[in-house]
């Protein structure tokens, strides 16, 4: 169980000027492409019975620009999607979020990204998708806001052939087993000031990524009360949907953005989720 941040941490919304910098940024550096670096580290020993499957390394996305390095980040602007590369990092055990910083949360996060949290925050701004304001615990409960963000997972099979799901589809609620049914909402975490330097850090970097417990410092958030207390945990991962550890995944979002008309889908009602078609080709 993790405490609640003092009242240093300021919740802010990551400067939309920060993420047209850096959009124009990536843009001038063009297609990149992955290191041919190994796997990145486990961050548990699996079990005696379970291996760690060297899986193919996963291809550049097609139409794609890469963000700078080291960051594993991909913009799709005709898409409005954004693609970050990762691995996974647990298939059993309970969770406090899907997707963690490399380093940082392994032990309760399904997918490790290789990249800093607001650098993934700078480009949903920049396809449109808008922060909201992460979860408030005092005086009352308060779920957290902003775009509804679509997460989908990607990877290779044994045979070199494309696999995706919906993430809600690797996890499951604990108590009845049946998969996940919330979506994720851009919450937009916020920043902790340095008493002393002044300098600011934004609070995702911990590693609270893509959260299914509410977290202040959350960039991704369950729009619902999810508790974060150890005996009270609400999800765990589905080890029947998740590839073996160590697999190279790519976890790609997509903001449902207003419609021409200004509608907007409502997210208090979210709906069951559905496993997604196989793909043929890379995304």
């Amino acid at each position: 169980m993790r405490t609640q941040p003092s009242k240093r941490l300021l919740q802010a919304s990551f400067p939309t000027v920060f993420a047209s910098a850096l959009l124009a940024a990536y843009l001038s550096f063009g297609q990149g492409v992955i290191p041919p670096s190994a796997l990145a580290e486990v961050a548990r020993t699996p079990p005696e019975d379970e291996t760690v499957v060297p899986a193919p390394k996963l291809p550049d996305p097609v139409g794609a620009k890469k963000m700078p390095k080291p960051d594993e980040v991909w913009v799709d602007a005709k898409k409005r999607q954004v693609m970050v590369d990762g691995y996974v990092s647990l298939r059993e055990g309970y969770l406090e979020m899907l997707a963690c910083i490399v380093g940082t949360k392994e032990h309760e996060s399904v997918v490790a990204v290789k990249t800093k949290a607001q650098t993934v925050h700078a480009a949903l701004l920049a396809i449109g998708a808008k922060a909201g304001t992460p979860v408030q615990w005092v005086p009352t409960f308060k779920a957290p806001t902003g775009t509804e963000i679509d997460v989908e997972v990607h990877w290779l099979d044994a045979k070199g052939k494309w696999k995706k799901a919906k993430a809600q589809d690797w996890i499951r609620q604990t108590e009845t087993k049946k998969p996940m049914t919330q979506p994720w909402v851009f919450a937009g975490s916020g920043f902790w000031k340095d008493p002393e330097t002044g300098k600011e850090f934004y609070m995702a970097e911990s590693g609270d990524f893509i959260c299914v417990s509410n977290f202040t410092t959350a960039m991704l958030d369950v729009p619902i009360e999810s508790s974060q207390s150890n005996e009270a945990l609400s999800f765990e991962a589905n080890p029947d949907k998740i590839p073996a550890l160590g697999t190279p995944v790519r976890l790609v979002l997509t903001p449902k953005l207003k419609d021409k008309k200004g509608e907007k889908k409502a997210v208090e009602k979210p709906a069951a989720a559905v496993p997604a078609a196989q793909p043929t080709a890379s995304p």
